[in-house]
């Protein structure tokens, strides 16, 4: 029981109080904690039922006008007419109730992919453990870029700061100590010996018991705040909108023209005499909601859906679904080295010290392997033991030895500094023994400013500081140079011979880290960089081998078919990043441009546009100068994409269009900031990703083509009734049941097909550029639309040719303008006859249309005839559909069909094969066009 608040304790009286110790709880107190407080988690507010949210899908503004348009049919005596404008409201609901069912399905089980986890102390063990089992008492263990998993009261820190901007509001990181807080009057928040569940450590090094979990938390308490924000709509989203208000619009007019035309019509041929104002009312009412796409949002919704979870599939996750659409307009990827690039798994290959250069053997974090040649006099094996025994002081990671549930060493930490502590037990120094002689007493955090860290311990004489970091960073502190057993002057030619050194190394993609040392007044409180770090004695250089990871040259030759560009950007020297960049091949010129971020501060923004327009690797980058270059490139027009891993690429993430993290290396604050998670740390899934990205774009056009092509038919009888007054071919119910009918499934189809096999063969689509360009409206309406609609013509009046006098052998040329009297004067069965061919022509040539929308350039095999089982799935249900309109008596009397004999069918089973046929001859000269077009560009 806490007598005391717990900020106004001392640091041993904080044990006491939160009933742990140094060494963290034991596992049997975790398992009582855990069953009495809880699992350390954020309750949720209950979801509505499924009812409530089922009802929500009948009463939304196009519902309440179809129910409308519903009603004033009954009233009118078009019962029929009114139930199936009603049965389309009801099978609206139905799939946007399972649409948003299956989305929340999927949103839930992709936050189940990635789970959070902290390190912690027991049992005087640090392990990493899922946050949710942290228990109050737990002894959390963090460091820069960790997210703070629960409340929690420091008790050692070494330049700790946090950004609790999610509590606070304010951007600035606060300096947290262990120093006990007793001001009054102010709140939690702002004692400066808490932390606090949401926030994360910006920089620096700490331990923290915690006292309070889940509900109990500060997050807790305000748990609103932890409530997604509702996404904003995507670019495609608002296009989208706008485009159906367009069409609604347009819709709209047409629908007003009919009714004006009707009501007027004083020779009656289209709407009858009788009841002529009403019908055309109805007439005029049907063909707006049949015109207007409400496929559309249904259909976008899916495909992204299925686009995520097929990269769910891949070990990428997408935290919108609206992100895919993004990632098919990337045309400049900024990627980051170390863990991207690389494997993040250092090893010390070579170490150069007291002027010369030995080599390393061994792999991974096994600490077994040689220094050739061995350091073998005591005067050279004085500043080697030096050199290791500042590369395990100046260190905060944790080497894990293999164990029956890890085969092999692995480490907990930074993996540079593992690499520190591998090289170092290699010659014999133990972490333990150097605690022992070395206890640290105080430690001035790594930042990418400085591009340094330093611990400070107490020796047997002086105090010590261990320093290490950017070779050049740490050189211009130096003042002398550790040879042997001597301390000389750091004169030019052993500064240039350390120099060359370095260059050596990152010339063969090592990254290099410096150590120096300092004795410091013994017991001194002035641990500030300005005291500390300065006048520094050299000790030498560790040269690390991180390896390229295994997909990365795949992945960026694949990115360059593609027309995107990859651009480095590391705070690593500039040579080690032009040696990896060329051996990945990421680099096509023989002398590329390196600019570090000192050289990006002279020049202004346009000067810095225009050097973007030639290959550069940018070294030497602070978090700022990343994010500066991405508005750069999206100045010039760019989508720009960022991969990162560390805390230090976070801005850059944010503000790119779409940010991308390994899962496993990257921190959690870089985590937080980014768009997409690669959950295996697999570089090649970003390739898998732009491809879904272009397929999303690819399968709107795809599906909107579809769905224009039938609107021709679908009109085309009320303009032909207009114009020329031949009767309708057409009637509004059969309309809807091709809307929201025959065409819905195989709508649905074209929006889950995959990524075309060229998708990546061919550059991203500008920025801003249109989904629906005037090729599309060219194709769908002009060309496949008015294929549909003539051969569903020709059934229709092949039905009449077969009718006494108005075959077409029997009219002669002078009596033409007799056809449509004629037509109008067939008996009715005659006339419903030739109605029901026409609809069933519309539905047998949006099979044709269907496997021709696959794809805009390729033929259907080269796409793949069953790649794609939902196409099939959705012939079948419309031929399904339209056989029952036509076959079963209720629903042919509701929809004015007549039962079709058997001989029509082989005629409208030809439609499918003629307009596909037509399209494949339209694609073959197009393609035939366009090499005609680029060899004459290329003479």
């Amino acid at each position: 029981m806490i007598s005391n608040p717990i900020y106004s304790l001392r640091v041993s009286e904080v044990y006491r109080a939160l009933e742990t110790s140094p060494k963290g709880l034991t596992d049997e107190e975790v398992a009582e904690r855990l069953s009495l407080y809880g699992s350390n988690l954020l309750s949720e507010p209950p979801a509505p039922p499924w009812w409530q949210k089922l009802i929500v899908q009948f009463f939304h503004p196009m519902a309440f006008l179809l129910w409308v348009s519903g009603f004033l049919a009954i009233l009118v005596n078009e019962v029929a007419l009114g139930l199936v404008i009603w049965a389309v409201v009801l099978v609206n609901a139905v799939f946007s109730f399972w649409r948003e069912h299956r989305a929340s399905q999927a949103v839930q089980a992709l936050k189940n992919l990635l789970p959070t986890y902290a390190r912690v102390l027991r049992d005087g063990t640090e392990r990493q453990i899922p946050a949710s089992e942290i228990v109050p008492g737990d002894i959390l263990i963090l460091a820069e870029g960790d997210n703070i998993s629960a409340d929690a009261r420091v008790v050692e820190e070494y330049g700790l700061r946090t950004n609790n901007a999610t509590l606070t509001g304010e951007a600035l990181p606060a300096r947290r100590t262990s120093d006990p807080s007793i001001r009054e009057g102010i709140s939690e928040l702002e004692r400066t010996n808490l932390i606090f569940a949401g926030t994360s450590v910006v920089s620096g090094t700490a331990k923290a018991v915690v006292y309070a979990t889940g509900m109990l938390t500060q997050f807790g308490r305000i748990a609103n705040l932890t409530q997604a924000i509702p996404d904003s709509p995507s670019p495609l989203q608002n296009e989208l909108r706008r485009l159906t208000r367009r069409i609604s619009f347009i819709s709209f007019g047409i629908a007003l023209i009919i009714f004006v035309v009707g009501s007027f019509d004083t020779k009656t041929l289209v709407f009858g005499e009788e009841k002529r104002l009403i019908k055309s009312f109805i007439f005029a009412l049907g063909v707006l909601v049949a015109s207007i796409p409400e496929g559309l949002p249904a259909t976008l919704t899916l495909s992204l859906a299925m686009a995520v979870q097929r990269l769910a599939q891949h070990g990428v996750l997408v935290k919108k679904p609206s992100m895919v659409e993004t990632l098919g307009n990337i045309s400049v990827i900024c990627t980051d080295k170390s863990g991207t690039l690389t494997q993040n798994q250092m090893t010390v290959r070579e170490i150069w010290v007291s002027g010369k250069r030995l080599k390393v053997s061994g792999v991974g974090y096994n600490p077994q392997g040689e220094f050739s040649p061995q350091p073998d006099s005591e005067n050279f094996q004085f500043a080697f033991r030096l050199l290791l025994d500042a590369a395990q002081a100046c260190n905060n990671s944790r080497l894990n030895p293999p164990s029956e549930e890890r085969p092999l060493w692995t480490a907990l930490g930074d993996q540079t500094e593992a690499a520190l502590r591998v090289v170092a037990r290699k010659g014999g120094i133990l972490e333990a023994d150097v605690q022992r002689r070395y206890p640290r007493i105080h430690e001035l955090p790594f930042d990418a400013r400085r591009k340094r860290m330093t611990t400070i311990h107490h020796a047997q004489q002086n105090d010590i500081a261990f320093v290490k970091g950017a070779p050049r960073e740490i050189l211009q502190i130096c003042t002398h140079w550790q040879n042997g057993t001597q301390i000389l002057p750091l004169d030019e030619k052993t500064r240039s011979d350390i120099i060359k050194a370095n260059d050596d190394y990152a010339r063969n993609a090592l990254r290099v880290l410096a150590l120096a040392y300092r004795n410091t007044p013994p017991r001194s409180r002035s641990f500030s960089e300005d005291t500390i770090e300065r006048d520094l004695i050299f000790l030498g250089l560790t040269a690390m081998m991180d390896p390229p990871r295994p997909e990365v040259a795949n992945a960026v030759e694949i990115c360059h078919e593609a027309g995107i560009r990859w651009v480095m950007v590391t705070g690593d020297y500039g040579l080690t990043a032009e040696t990896l960049a060329r051996r990945i091949g990421m680099l096509r010129t023989e002398t590329p441009r390196i600019l570090t971020g000192a050289e990006m501060d002279q020049l202004n923004d346009i000067q810095l546009e225009k050097l973007l327009q030639q290959e550069i690797i940018f070294a030497r980058m602070a978090p700022e100068h990343k994010l500066r270059l991405v508005s750069a490139f999206q100045s010039l027009g760019h989508v720009v994409a960022v991969t990162g891993d560390g805390v230090n690429d976070a801005p850059a993430l944010r503000k790119a269009d779409v940010g991308v993290v390994m899962g496993i290396v990257g921190t959690d604050v870089a985590r937080e900031s980014a768009d997409i998670i690669l959950t295996n740390d697999n570089f090649s899934t970003i390739v898998n990703a732009i491809e879904e990205g272009r397929a999303v774009y690819d399968n709107i056009r795809k599906f909107i083509t579809y769905i224009f092509s039938s609107n021709v038919p679908e009109l085309m009888p009320f303009l032909m009734s207009a114009m020329i007054r031949i009767p309708l071919a057409l009637t509004v119910r059969q309309i809807l049941a091709i809307d929201m009918g025959t065409d819905l499934l195989p709508a649905l189809a074209l929006g889950a097909e995959k990524p075309e096999p060229n998708v990546m063969q061919h550059p991203p689509r500008p920025r801003g550029q249109p989904i629906i360009d005037h090729n599309l409206i060219l194709r769908a309406i002009f060309w496949l639309g008015m294929i549909e609609a003539i051969l569903c013509y020709v059934g229709f009046f092949l039905v009449y040719a077969g009718y006494g006098n108005i075959a077409p052998w029997k009219i002669s040329l002078s009596h033409l303008n007799e056809i449509p009297h004629l037509l109008h004067e067939v008996p009715k069965e005659v006339y419903l006859l030739a109605v029901t061919v026409f609809h069933a022509g519309v539905v047998m040539a949006q099979i044709g249309n269907l496997f021709a929308c696959r794809s805009e350039r390729l033929r259907l095999r080269q796409v793949g005839l069953f790649s794609n089982s939902l196409i099939w799935i959705g012939i079948l249900a419309e031929i399904g559909i339209i056989f029952g309109l036509i076959y079963i008596p209720v629903l042919a009397d509701i929809f004015e069909h007549r039962p079709l004999p058997l001989w029509y069918w082989p005629l409208l089973f030809l439609y499918a094969p003629i307009l596909y046929g037509l399209d494949r001859v339209r694609k073959q000269f197009v393609g035939w066009w366009r090499k005609f077009k680029q060899a004459e560009l290329s003479d």
